[in-house]
């Protein structure tokens, strides 16, 4: 196994077929003998189909994976001798790691463990939990000897969903291995398909920590400009303009106010901030930066309600209309979208609200969030008291907003996406 060199000794199974293990698979594919495996049938069809409904591989890149089989049999996946975990890793209703989805994983692949098999992890999660939940599940099922009879690995995904720029081959891979030999046949494993190069961490607890602590960066670092915009907003200062001004410092980071969800950063803080807890430290700062983030779509709404009021428009049973659910642009990923706060909280104040967002499953929004969307055309001439940019998709530029809106009304734009003079005021 040590030798990557005679590829036809390696057979690779990627598990979890969505926004990280698809394009994982389809890489290792054009190479390697590889299966993708999920458990939903309908994802495994339509990609057997040659259509990926994330958006994140394009048809064509599908076809050069010749060596890519997907599948939902488990019999499909049993010779296979490196085995890479990507399913999703949520938090429950209490904000705390909900580990089922790679719990269920890892019993499935310690069923069909053999001796030499090395077992990657590419899912989020806190410092040590490869080695202390998932390892004691693999010697559980398979009866073999961790770092003995089989190996594991953590090699966090970096996968920014919608970009079509920083892709998987592009973005340095940062790996890691239960021992030395197999870190660095991990590490060589990556290297056949990322191009921008890899780094090798010193342990897996040390690349696990490496991921949580990418996004509560930028978790952090949002929170710091959307409370810049809570105080420049009482002070009648555009945010926008004042970001602006700061960036011609070369040192300055360029990141703006908005909502915060999706399966990243609005997740990978708890994680840290659970074992943190555990292991009897109270984190301050990236808590108190969660918090700022989750109340950012109650004050979207109550600053929408408040413009409203000073136009003198009724707000029970005004007509609103959403522009985008999806949790960033031009991605159709809708998983823990905070736009449906600013949502709810219309619907508290009584106003009739529509949603429009051409990117967005319409079954995955009616699904997740009980909602029926609108298309463009059913919303022209409804005359909307208000407008409000939530998600700046590239569609929503040809978007002709004065026949969304009557003469008077609040247009107001979270993005900072249309121009100044269409619109009432922004984030």
């Amino acid at each position: 196994m040590s030798d990557l060199s005679d590829r036809s000794n390696i057979k690779i199974c990627v598990i979890g077929l969505g926004y990280v293990g698809l394009p994982l698979a389809v890489e290792f594919g054009k190479i390697f003998h590889t299966v993708g495996f999920d458990i939903n049938k309908e994802r495994v069809e339509e990609l057997k189909n040659g259509v990926d409904k994330t958006l994140e591989v394009e048809p064509k890149d599908l076809e050069k994976a010749v060596k890519l089989l997907y599948t939902t049999d488990i019999s499909d996946i049993s010779s296979c001798n490196f085995y890479i975990v990507t399913v999703p890793t949520p938090i429950n209703e209490y904000k705390q790691p909900d580990l089922s989805p790679v719990i269920k994983a890892t019993e499935t692949v310690g069923n069909i463990l053999k001796k030499g098999d090395v077992v990657i992890y590419e899912s989020t999660v806190y410092p040590g939990c490869t080695e202390e939940v998932c390892v004691p599940i693999l010697e559980k099922y398979s009866k073999l000897k961790f770092n003995h009879d089989f190996f594991c690995g953590f090699s966090p995904e970096r996968i920014n969903p919608g970009d079509k720029v920083h892709t998987i081959v592009s973005i340095k891979k940062v790996t890691s291995g239960s021992t030395p030999e197999i870190a660095e046949i991990i590490d060589s494993l990556y290297k056949t398909i990322i191009k921008a190069g890899t780094h090798k961490a010193p342990s897996i607890k040390v690349a696990e920590a490496a991921k949580v602590i990418e996004n509560s960066q930028r978790d952090i670092n949002i929170a710091f400009v959307n409370e810049l915009a809570l105080i420049f907003e009482k002070l009648g200062i555009d945010t926008l303009d004042v970001l602006e001004a700061a960036g011609t410092k070369w040192n300055f980071l360029p990141f703006k106010p908005g909502l915060v969800g999706g399966h990243c950063i609005g997740v990978d803080p708890y994680y840290l901030t659970y074992k943190a807890q555990a292991v009897g430290y109270d984190p301050e700062v990236i808590l108190a930066g969660r918090r700022i983030n989750d109340n950012m779509g109650l004050y979207v709404a109550n600053k929408v309600v408040k413009l409203m009021i000073r136009k003198n428009k009724k707000v029970k049973k005004s007509k609103i209309l959403v522009l985008g659910i999806t949790f960033k642009e031009n991605c159709p990923d809708t998983r823990n979208s905070r736009v449906i706060d600013v949502i709810n909280e219309f619907k508290d104040f009584g106003c009739i609200v529509d949603i429009c967002d051409p990117i967005a499953d319409p079954h995955e929004v009616k699904k997740e969030y009980g909602i029926e969307l609108s298309s463009f055309e059913s919303c022209k001439n409804s005359e909307y008291d208000a407008l409000v940019l939530a998600v700046a998709h590239n569609e929503f530029k040809n978007f002709d907003l004065s026949s969304l809106i009557k003469e008077n009304s609040v247009v107001y734009d979270i993005k900072g996406f249309f121009d100044r003079n269409l619109i009432t005021e922004r984030l």
